[in-house]
């Protein structure tokens, strides 16, 4: 996607206290938009370099893909999983008793 004239794909706050929040992305070219990434409750299928924590937490600590500029693109075609798990679900009828 080309990004030129379409200052909404992307956003840098830096003067947060955390910024760059990850490592390996070029400081110009680092995306805030996503700060939290909405793909993270997508679990395994999220396709970012995440870990699973003895714990069983998820972290990204060493993914960078959502602050990438050049992925704005191919996060948002990922929105119709984050939909999908955002609609109501059949109710499960419970058997009088």
């Amino acid at each position: 996607m080309n990004q030129k004239g379409k200052n909404y794909t992307f956003f840098q706050h830096r003067t947060c206290e955390y910024f760059p929040c990850h490592q390996g992305v070029p400081e110009e070219d680092f995306n805030c938009l996503f700060c939290y990434c909405p793909l993270y409750v997508l679990g395994e299928q999220c396709g970012g370099a995440f870990i699973y924590l003895a714990s069983g937490v998820k972290s990204c600590k060493n993914c960078n893909f959502p602050h990438r500029r050049e992925n704005y693109s191919r996060l948002i075609t990922r929105f119709p999983e984050l939909t999908a798990l955002a609609k109501p679900q059949p109710k499960e009828e419970k058997p009088d008793v």
